[in-house]
């Protein structure tokens, strides 16, 4: 009992004297306004002492409780927005990721088919159709040199042969008119042999 009626005199005489202190505003440190940790700090600034411990009035402490819950309910809504805007995010990345890898096809094969031409429905890259195009002009190249020069050798065994045609077409010429002579000279020979024996 006289514990009873010491406490109580002690709640009273400490409240006296925060009573006769000017109000605090709401904004000022309160129970109405603030942080969490500033409405703890004014419930510790206002709360009475007992040996080791500290005496909060009951509306206060509801009205911290109220205010903590009412913060936790408010952040557990914006995490809840947080987590619903991090999944449209998400999916978001997937669709882009998605259109990226489209557009990152469509431009390989665009490079593909700009490094590269359509020969009989073969697809040739431009490295391989120079190759290809520069090898056949070197052949066709080479093919006509060894042609000329195969030619101008053709046609120079054709001129030696048309000239010995000629000189031979002459010695024989030659040799025919020369032996027509003989013959003729060996006619008259024998004519005049047997014009003498007659005579």
């Amino acid at each position: 009992m006289v514990r009873f009626f010491f406490l109580s005199f002690f709640l009273i005489s400490w409240n006296g004297p925060a009573m006769a202190q000017a109000p605090e505003t709401p904004s000022e440190n309160s129970l109405e306004g603030g942080t969490i940790s500033e409405q703890f700090d004014y419930i510790n600034r206002v709360s009475s002492n007992y040996q080791e411990y500290k005496v909060i009035k009951r509306v206060d402490l509801n009205q911290l409780q109220s205010n903590i819950l009412d913060s936790i309910g408010q952040y557990q809504n914006k995490i809840q927005e947080l987590n619903t805007e991090l999944t449209q995010n998400e999916s978001r990345i997937s669709s882009l990721n998605s259109e990226l890898s489209e557009t990152e096809a469509d431009r390989e094969q665009a490079v593909s088919e700009r490094d590269s031409f359509s020969i009989f429905g073969i697809l040739l890259e431009k490295s391989l159709y120079n190759t290809l195009m520069w090898g056949i002009v070197f052949l066709l190249t080479l093919v006509l040199i060894v042609s000329y020069f195969r030619f101008k050798r053709s046609h120079k065994i054709t001129a030696e042969t048309q000239h010995n045609l000629d000189d031979l077409r002459e010695e024989y010429e030659q040799h025919r008119r020369n032996t027509l002579e003989r013959e003729q000279k060996l006619n008259r020979q024998l004519v005049d042999a047997l014009n003498k024996k007659d005579n």
